[in-house]
């Protein structure tokens, strides 16, 4: 048999990929993942009593809305990572830039604070359990998005397992603010960003070994 038929042979039986099938894998694992996130914070947590109250007021949307554009912009960056040969492109500063602003804010609001109340800005009421609260919230979503790559294409699998702990951590700490009493820039920006970083230091080390294709 000559190298053309048998070239003929093997794409005969060949479907097409459906336009957008990484991105909608992707998107069924974040869906899935934030809903079992968010039964397994009220079940361990509870949303915050006064969750009506502290809506009003604009550092909870800072608290809610970081993390959320962290999320998205992980979601761009792990579908293009999720398909051979596509490059990430400038799309890793939508994971730079909204850190580099809470760490703005948390520095401004820090040095504009009096003396004494610095130490409370910082560590807060609950420094102690916040980033493990996170990274346990973001399980679901780091696991689901996990299972989604395996059946795609990453050619970099310890990048996407870094964006995939990335996209995880910062879901997990949009689900968990809605517990989260703590509303100040620099608890935000040392413990929540370490919170969501743990997922994404899972992540580059588990990627190797589980989305090796």
């Amino acid at each position: 048999m000559k190298t053309d038929e048998l070239v003929s042979l093997l794409a005969a039986d060949t479907l097409p990929v459906p336009r957008r099938a990484a991105s909608r894998r992707l998107v069924l694992a974040l869906v899935v993942g934030v809903l079992l996130a968010l039964l397994l914070m009220q079940l361990e947590y509870g949303v915050r009593r006064d969750l009506v109250q502290v809506m009003f007021w604009p550092m909870f949307w800072m608290k809610v809305l970081v993390p959320v554009t962290l999320a998205v912009a992980g979601f761009v960056m792990l579908q293009r990572l999720a398909r051979p040969g596509v490059k990430v492109g400038a799309s890793w500063l939508g994971l730079a830039l909204p850190v580099l602003m809470l760490w703005t804010m948390a520095i401004v609001s820090y040095l504009m604070a009096p003396e004494e109340r610095r130490s409370d800005m910082v560590w807060g009421q609950t420094w102690r359990t916040c980033m493990f609260s996170i990274a346990e919230i973001s399980v679901p979503v780091f696991v689901a998005a996990l299972v989604a790559l395996r059946s795609l294409a990453p050619t970099r699998p310890a990048w996407a397992g870094a964006i995939a702990g990335a996209m995880s951590g910062a879901a997990g700490a949009a689900v968990y603010a809605l517990h989260c009493t703590e509303l100040t820039a620099p608890f935000l920006a040392i413990w929540y960003v370490g919170g969501m970083a743990l997922p994404m230091a899972a992540g580059a080390l588990l990627g190797p070994r589980i989305l090796r294709w």
